[in-house]
């Protein structure tokens, strides 16, 4: 989308997803979902290249293409129930949600040791957000700026009324479009957060940075961000592995056990097993709920290093996307 054209689109979601009634809403989604998922553009074909290590080498033609479809509408049902979200109401929101493990992060957090929450890009992490601020523990993000900004700033608007905390990962650009002061910062700023004894909620599944770090990821080399791990293994806060998925008109929260940090005498051998920790925790939910992983650009080494000539066409993040994935990347080791 061209920056106007991309900033009107998000507008009108905004507006007409509240108005409409949610039966046609849904069904519009849907059919958009469809649509995309037939014209085969990068985003589907990349989405299928990931899904084809969750599925093994045994699926079939058919079978990764019906996981495709699936995963398409599961990614549009994303994005129809964050843009309605302000307009469910407290009650609604707490009836669609089911969760496990929560009461372990919300101890930590009434102890006054914070959690650093690390979530693959499955379900609904804006709907998981509301609802455990609902429950009186105030959480902390990072967003990526994107353009045009003025769809930046509905997002960070949006998940801000929601009662997140979100800190922007790079500063504005002036008015010719150079950027601003280093965001070195951000670091230290969340780190901050942790020792307050807040929660931070952090997308750890994609690294945007040239940071990050090597696991492995369905039997296949992957880069994950060092950012989740490193906070905690800097803070001492809690590091929460957190995964969602669908389950018919519901949202499934479970947050797992804690990864301790490891009696490893160096700190990037500490944080690369605890991100290899929270690898082998979502490669057992991503595979458990395939198409509920919205992962609909490289993760994998191989496709970083040399994707097969011609396989795919360049690829452009959709917007949200770009926001959350971001707040995984977005601080590495030693930054």
């Amino acid at each position: 989308m061209g920056d106007r054209t991309a900033a009107a689109a998000y507008a009108a979601g905004w507006r007409l997803v509240r108005e409409l009634p949610e039966k046609p809403g849904r069904a519009a989604f849907r059919s958009m979902a469809d649509t995309a998922w037939r014209r085969r553009g990068p985003g589907v074909l990349r989405l299928e290249a990931n899904l084809r290590r969750v599925a093994g080498p045994g699926v079939t033609a058919p079978q990764l293409r019906a996981l495709s479809r699936a995963g398409m509408r599961s990614y549009l049902r994303y994005y129809y129930e964050m843009f309605r979200l302000p307009a469910i109401d407290a009650a609604t929101l707490d009836a669609r949600t089911r969760a496990t493990g929560v009461e372990a992060l919300e101890a930590h957090v009434r102890s006054g040791r914070g959690v650093v929450a690390a979530l693959p890009h499955m379900g609904n992490w804006d709907h998981a957000g509301a609802w455990i601020t609902l429950r009186g523990v105030p959480l902390t993000t990072v967003a990526e700026r994107l353009r045009p900004p003025e769809v930046f700033d509905r997002f960070v608007d949006f998940r801000t009324g929601l009662g997140m905390e979100v800190l922007p990962l790079t500063p504005a650009e002036d008015a010719a479009g150079a950027a601003g002061a280093s965001g070195a910062g951000i670091a230290g700023r969340l780190a901050r957060r942790l020792r307050e004894g807040r929660l931070v909620c952090l997308l750890a599944d994609r690294d945007l940075t040239a940071g990050g770090v090597d696991v492995e990821f369905f039997g296949e080399a992957a880069r994950m961000p060092a950012g989740p791990a490193a906070l905690a293994e800097r803070t001492g806060a809690a590091l929460m592995p957190v995964s969602l998925w669908y389950d018919g008109p519901l949202l499934r929260i479970e947050v797992h056990d804690e990864i301790p940090v490891p009696d490893l005498a160096d700190r990037r051998d500490r944080v690369r097993a605890m991100t290899q920790g929270l690898a082998g925790v979502f490669q057992d939910r991503i595979a458990e709920h395939p198409e509920d992983w919205h992962m609909l650009q490289r993760v994998f080494t191989a496709d970083l290093a040399a994707p097969p000539p011609g396989a795919y066409a360049p690829e452009a993040a959709p917007p949200a996307d770009s926001v959350d994935a971001a707040a995984g990347g977005g601080v590495g080791q030693g930054r």
